[in-house]
């Protein structure tokens, strides 16, 4: 069987590790939330940026694409006439650097240089063409080499003829095309074949590091899109994971130490009590007490046993005194109680037959045996006599002798266990007025071995014979202890001598086998109290 120490220490591993496994699931999730959290906020960061600066890249297009219509009614025109009305349309329009019209091939006027005549191919080869075009070039012109934007409007079927608008990209780029470690590494603007990066110049091909992702955002409005290139968001979440490792462990210490106090009452032996009486797994079983001389059983005290189905059979010396401890007994006792009634057809039906129903002194205060009493046995009015066992382990004071005279008067007896061994005094015995003393086994076992112990034996039985108090020897278990006893005046013992402790179910056969109960007519004999034990 389970002995208390090591249930307890089974109940605290547990707890501690319910509590540990909590705090550290606890650190994983919130590390793991806030990973997955900040990964997504990365992911989000880069598409927002791509976003943002393809839409503002928009927002400086769009107005030159707004203002073709009243430049194409200038190509044909000379260039003394267009001049001014270039000059005046790229100063309105600001981010444009040069307007220019293009007439059968020939770039003939410009807002910067006025009247030229230079065949458009050979400053930009693609160029004429018969479909509007957005390319991404350099100056051969005026900053020679910087990054340019050229927009091509064609106004003849041929295509041979149009409106040329050369954007200064080289500061956008500066500020659109910037990286922003550690998400953003590298930025591209993209167009047709050609590519720009910061502070790289136009190239005609675009190489990203392959470690990491690259995001491709297209223009809804231009044929342009930009590369955003960044490690992999899970990588750069990870790296900031030693940053939210003190709140982590904060709020896994917060709480184990709340998963602490809740176990505090249902990963506990108080609570693996509560749980068996919920569950039905405590069993009565009864020990007989028979007549030293007539050999005849008189009664029967209940015990308590409990096959747990968790941890095993539990010794009654483990779980009653932990029970009395944690304020656990009183229900215990209501639970023999509703069960004898229950099963007490198990028993003779007789006045003469008794049984002991151990009882704490505690349960004594406000009344509540008596209400209990009435609730489960005096309502039921078995036949049987029963016999309320007082324990010497609790302290007699909380009795109240008052409420002993309540119960005699319903017919109930009263016995002092294990007396002796406990802490009452010979002024309880006055007050008290017990029907029954039991001798506790430590001092039967003395006899004829222990010259103290069996001097002890004499003086109890003595003062039980001069009170005239019936005596009950407990844990009988030889001939000679049996011989003794009866030689001194003690009629009723109990132990292996005669019968071990049986299930309820199991005395009508051993009754039957061992003889008859008492009938009416023979002497009453005070039959002891039944121990949770």
């Amino acid at each position: 069987m389970q002995t208390a120490q090591r249930i307890i220490n089974a109940y605290r591993r547990k707890r501690i590790i319910v509590c540990l496994t909590i705090a550290l699931v606890t650190l994983v999730l919130t590390l793991g939330v806030r990973f997955i959290s900040q990964r997504n906020l990365n992911q989000q960061s880069v598409q927002n940026f791509a976003s943002q600066s393809v839409n503002a890249l928009d927002k400086l297009l769009l107005p030159l694409k707004a203002a073709q219509a009243p430049m194409q009614t200038l190509v044909g025109q000379p260039c003394s006439q267009a001049h001014l009305a270039l000059r005046k349309q790229a100063a309105a329009l600001q981010t444009v650097r040069s307007i220019a019209l293009v007439e059968k091939g020939i770039l003939y006027c410009s807002s910067i240089f006025g009247s030229r005549n230079i065949p458009l191919r050979t400053l930009q080869p693609d160029l004429p063409s018969p479909e509007s075009k957005l390319l991404l070039s350099t100056d051969s012109s005026l900053l020679k080499g910087t990054p340019v934007l050229i927009l091509w409007h064609p106004v003849s079927e041929d295509g041979e003829s149009g409106v040329v608008q050369i954007v200064n990209i080289a500061l956008i780029a500066k500020i659109m095309l910037e990286p922003q470690p550690p998400l953003i590494t590298d930025v591209s603007l993209n167009v047709g074949e050609r590519y720009l990066r910061y502070s790289r110049g136009v190239t005609d091909s675009l190489q990203v590091e392959e470690n990491g992702n690259r995001l491709e955002h297209p223009s809804a409005h231009f044929p342009f899109s930009l590369t955003v290139a960044s490690p992999s968001a899970s990588e750069v979440a990870l790296l900031s994971l030693p940053g939210q490792l003190p709140l982590a462990l904060m709020l896994s210490l917060l709480l184990g130490y709340l998963a602490w106090l809740v176990t505090a009452s249902r990963m506990s032996f108080t609570w693996e009590i509560n749980l068996g009486l919920a569950a039905r797994e405590f069993e009565l079983f009864c020990q007989p007490l028979l007549n030293a001389r007539t050999q005849q059983c008189m009664g029967v005290e209940i015990l308590l046993r409990w096959n747990n189905p968790r941890q095993g059979w539990i010794s009654p010396d483990v779980f009653i005194p932990l029970a009395e401890e944690h304020h656990l007994i009183v229900p215990l006792t209501r639970y023999v109680l509703a069960e004898t009634v229950r099963q007490i057809d198990y028993f003779p039906a007789t006045p003469d037959f008794h049984i002991g129903i151990n009882v704490a002194a505690s349960h004594f205060r406000h009344g509540m045996l008596l209400q209990d009493l009435n609730r489960y046995w005096f309502s039921a009015r078995p036949v049987q006599q029963l016999i309320v066992e007082l324990t010497e382990r609790d302290a007699l004071r909380d009795v109240d002798y008052r409420l002993v005279r309540e119960l005699r008067r319903k017919g109930a007896k009263m016995a002092i266990d294990d007396f002796g061994t406990g802490n009452s005094s010979l002024s309880w015995l006055e007050k008290l007025r017990p029907d029954v003393l039991k001798i506790d086994k430590s001092f039967t076992t003395a006899i004829g071995t222990d010259a103290v112990n069996s001097t002890v034996t004499d003086i109890i039985i003595a003062l039980g014979q001069r009170l005239h108090i019936e005596l009950v020897a407990e844990g009988v278990e030889t001939e000679q202890q049996a011989r003794y006893l009866r030689q001194h005046g003690v009629t009723l013992l109990q132990g292996y001598l005669y019968a071990r402790p049986m299930p309820l179910r199991d005395f009508p056969k051993w009754l039957t086998e061992r003889g008859s109960p008492p009938s009416a007519h023979q002497h009453r004999q005070i039959m002891p109290l039944m121990p949770l034990r």
